[in-house]
């Protein structure tokens, strides 16, 4: 099969780069012919100039159709899979590739269907007016908390649900877990028959860690208001234990003795990090989409400590591969750490179970798998031909504000 993977690399990294790089790998592994159209978000960055050809080619992109347009005429793709079209790209390709006749599959690696901002998040708080509202909203709360990038995200926002971009141009769209394909279906008012969930590939891991030996408590992601890291070092502070965490130094680091800055790791030295520790704590206080970090800690054998929020239980089960608390309780997450640090021997049974889980759920011959059929499905069907109306938020946990 003849595949071309589309990404738009993130500024600061994250789990969607991860997963196109590592689809393109498994892909050409086995034997099939891969392209990968990929440009840099930081190329767009640091300059007036920059920003706005992001804000011009978020809204349409000339230089991203064309290149889409020359692929498709010399790769002659059986599909196309997209991971972000932001902002080198525009959603304008999904249209150019249904022109041409090329089934189009997107993975749904964050909220970009239903939220300019991608993230369901306005000033920390949970917020979904721009799907019953429009996506003007981004620009007037000012969700970017830059006016010029708030202003940008909304425009481009406002295209895509004007002309239908995603809706009417993608044959599947994959989740990552349950959760974000409901919350497409009952949400955002998207056609269920467009959507399979399809975990995220996770590497195999050759030998478990030993947990019981781990000498940290661990935390790696980005160090954002979101991902509740504030909740994960008070919780530290008041157990008194070791907390390491991995991700990139900046204004929001707080010092404390116990908490060791180990700064952004390379992906060698993150699995030696998940091996060192006793538990992995995964404090957001978002709706995770996945969970990467979750999930390759619980691959290497590690449990896992996280809130109760979005995907996250659907990987780690309360009890068997990990503990569950309320997102923001520093009390019931200090309480947990202490359960875990002071019980190797059920840290070595989680990890296990937590691997196990992994092995079945995430493998990359399941995700290869799983991949291949959703492929298969494009290539049999149309992409959606009419609209359908957003439907309210309720039900499904998050708040409108």
């Amino acid at each position: 099969m003849r595949i071309i993977q589309l990404i738009n690399w993130h500024r600061f990294g994250g789990g969607s780069d991860n997963i196109a790089r590592t689809t393109t790998q498994l892909l050409a592994e086995r034997g099939h012919e891969v392209r990968l159209l990929a440009h840099d978000s930081q190329d767009y960055a640091g300059s007036l100039r920059g920003k706005l050809r992001a804000l011009v080619h978020g809204v349409y992109s000339s230089p991203g159709v064309r290149e889409i347009r020359e692929a498709v005429a010399e790769f002659r793709p059986d599909v196309l899979h997209v991971h972000e079209v932001y902002p080198h790209h525009s959603p304008w390709v999904l249209a150019e590739c249904k022109r041409a006749g090329v089934p189009v599959v997107m993975t749904c690696h964050d909220y970009r269907l239903t939220c300019p901002n991608a993230t369901h998040l306005s000033h920390d708080k949970a917020c979904t007016r721009c799907v019953t509202h429009g996506a003007h909203w981004c620009a007037i709360k000012n969700c970017r908390n830059t006016r010029a990038e708030s202003v940008a995200y909304a425009a481009r926002g406002i295209t895509a649900n004007a002309f239908g971009l995603f809706r009417n141009n993608v044959s599947v769209f994959i989740t990552p877990s349950e959760m974000v394909r409901r919350h497409m279906i009952e949400v955002g008012g998207f056609d269920p028959d467009r959507f399979v969930v399809v975990p995220n590939v996770v590497d195999s891991v050759a030998e478990p860690a030993d947990p019981a030996a781990g000498q940290y408590i661990a935390y790696a992601g980005r160090i954002a208001p979101e991902k509740g890291v504030d909740t994960l070092i008070e919780a530290a502070r008041i157990v008194g234990l070791p907390l390491h965490i991995a991700g990139a130094v900046g204004a929001q680091n707080i010092e404390r003795e116990n908490v060791t800055w180990r700064g952004l790791l390379d992906a060698p030295a993150l699995r030696a990090f998940y091996r060192g520790a006793r538990f992995v704590v995964t404090p957001s206080r978002w709706n995770e989409a996945f969970g990467l970090v979750p999930a390759e800690a619980m691959a290497h054998g590690v449990p896992v400590i996280a809130s109760r929020m979005g995907a996250l239980p659907e990987l780690v089960e309360d009890g068997e591969t990990g503990l569950l608390f309320e997102a923001g309780n520093v009390s019931e997450l200090a309480e947990c750490m202490t359960a875990l640090w002071n019980d190797p021997c059920r840290c070595t049974q989680m990890g296990l179970a937590a691997r196990a889980r992994m092995l079945d759920l995430c493998s990359p011959s399941r995700y290869y798998d799983r991949l291949l059929a959703v492929y298969e499905r494009a290539q049999t069907c149309q992409p959606f031909p009419g609209h359908v109306s957003a439907r309210h938020p309720s039900g499904l946990g998050v708040t409108q504000q």
